[in-house]
Order: C-alpha cells, then sequence, then structure tokens
C-alpha cells in the first residue's frame, strides 16, 4: 500500500496512491462506509496503517480505482507536518564522508536532530538562508515508525516501521565546517527537510538494502549508492536510536545520503529511488 498527502483547496488530506492517481480516505469512508483517519499523520497517530493495508488487500480494487483523483491533476503536501521527531544520519555511505574530508563513523552513527518547522513537501521552494554560502541538498531513503517503541531488537525492526519515503535533508555546509558543534544550527533552518511525496508500507519492499539511491540536481543524478552500503544498515539505526529514546508513530529516521549536491537560486533538488515517486524541490 502506498499513502500520500494531497493538497486540496487549502486543505492537506491524506489519500490512498492508485495506479493512476490517489483517493481521498474521506471519499474511501463516504463510499464504503467506513471511519478510516483522514490525514496520514492521524493513520500513524491512531497505529491503524497495517489495517488500512490490510483492509485495502480485500477491497474492491476496481471501485477504489475509478474514484481516484487523476494523477495529472494532483499536488503535493508533506506527507504530515509534525512528526515527534525527526532523526538524521551523518556520513552514513563512506563515499560522502570522503566528500567532506571527514572519515565516516564506523563504530556508531553521526545523528542528529531536526525541528519539524524546517518541514516542506514536493514542489515547495528551498530557500537558500542568507548566513550560507554553501547550501547543499541530499537524497535519503527514510523511514517512517508506525508503533511507540522502546530497546527493539535488530530482527523486530521491520514490525515497529510503517513505511518508507523519499527525503532532501539540506545542510549549510559552510556552517557546519566552521565547527562541529554548529550542526544542529546548519540543519535546521526553515525548508531544509523535504519529505514525500509516498509512504510505501514495508511489505511493498522486497529488500531494502537493494534500493537504489540518488542524489538529483537539476534532473541529472549527482550521486547515487544502494542501501547496502550503507555503514550502519535501515534496521540496525531502527534498533539503535530505541535504545536512546522511546520512537512514536511519525517519527522519522532520514539514513543518509550516497552525495550532498551544492545548491544555488534558480537549481532543482531531488531524491530518487527506484520504485519510489520521485520527489522534488526548487531552489530560491
Amino acid at each position: 500500500m502506498r499513502l500520500t498527502t494531497l493538497r486540496i483547496d487549502g486543505e492537506e488530506p491524506g489519500a490512498l496512491v492508485r495506479p493512476d492517481g490517489a483517493v481521498p480516505l474521506a471519499a474511501v469512508n463516504d463510499a464504503f462506509g467506513t471511519s478510516w483517519p483522514a490525514t496520514v499523520q492521524e493513520l500513524l497517530e491512531e497505529g491503524r496503517v497495517e489495517a488500512l493495508r490490510d483492509w485495502v488487500a480485500d477491497a474492491d480494487a476496481a471501485r477504489l480505482n475509478g474514484m481516484a483523483l487523476p494523477q495529472e491533476g494532483l499536488a503535493y503536501a508533506p506527507l504530515y507536518r509534525r512528526p515527534r521527531k525527526v532523526w538524521g544520519i551523518g556520513l552514513n555511505y563512506v563515499e560522502h564522508a570522503a566528500d567532506l574530508s571527514e572519515k565516516a563513523p564506523s563504530t556508531e552513527p553521526a545523528s542528529f536532530l531536526k525541528p519539524d518547522t524546517a518541514i516542506i513537501g514536493p514542489g515547495d521552494a528551498i530557500r537558500v538562508p542568507p548566513q550560507s554560502q554553501r547550501t547543499t541538498a541530499e537524497g535519503e531513503l527514510g523511514l517512517v515508525i508506525g508503533r511507540e517503541c522502546k530497546d527493539v531488537d535488530e530482527a523486530d525492526a521491520p514490525g515497529v516501521v510503517a513505511g518508507f519515503t523519499t527525503i532532501i535533508d539540506m545542510t549549510a555546509e559552510d556552517i557546519l565546517e566552521k565547527n562541529p558543534r554548529y550542526l544542529t544550527r546548519s540543519k535546521s533552518f526553515d525548508t531544509f527537510f523535504s519529505f514525500g511525496p509516498e509512504l510505501v508500507t514495508v511489505d511493498e519492499v522486497a529488500d531494502v538494502e537493494a534500493l537504489e539511491v540518488a542524489t538529483l540536481h537539476n534532473g541529472q543524478v549527482h550521486r547515487r549508492n544502494v542501501v547496502a552500503n550503507m555503514t550502519f544498515r535501515p534496521w540496525w539505526l531502527v534498533a539503535f536510536h530505541s535504545r536512546v529514546m522511546t520512537l512514536l508513530p511519525g517519527d522519522i529516521i532520514s539514513t543518509g545520503t550516497p552525495g550532498a549536491a551544492h545548491i544555488r537560486p534558480g537549481d532543482v533538488a531531488g531524491c530518487s529511488i527506484a520504485g519510489f515517486r520521485t520527489l522534488s524541490n526548487p531552489v530560491e
């Protein structure tokens, strides 16, 4: 199952992704007499993503498909706007660490937290802050937590993840290079975290480590790599961070980038993951 959040008349309803478009969850409720939460955030917080997935598997597919708003007319919002926390993972591919003349962590991840005020959605503008002369955009695979959990074993991590999404994470790289203690500030400007347009449930991905993640710059691949080449892989990251603090439904772990592209006003930054809808944002 794939979920998305649309922009319709100033609202941001959750929707089911169908082959030729998307069906708002409110429309599903009206047509089928169901009572699904109307937004992706509420679905996550109420722990009903798996139940919806099972319902969709048994529902009348032709009827659902016939209700879809056409793909060419859709505008997307962020999947949701109020995750309790966003974990970012720095330097998780050795090649990206070399870009920054850094040594990739080998024993524990270089993780950091980002504020929800940084969130934007597909097509929203990334604003380069006046404090930075070198801001970068980084395509990443995102993990969306689906269940409250603490001290999870790596083998059990897939069971607490609702799904995956595409992310573009921004860094004011010149600020970070002044002092590594400036990491939080360099990562936390408004518009510095784009995610969506789809949440792809775990069952849709046969092998997460086989996914190819790419940072796009003006429509071209800037750098790509496969998840298997991460130093710290997705299920390990869930287990590790669950031992630091309780993970809650809707929390996001952005797993690191294969490469960061220097962005300037007029550019378009993007994230491409094989089998996912591409995420892109203009730069101003």
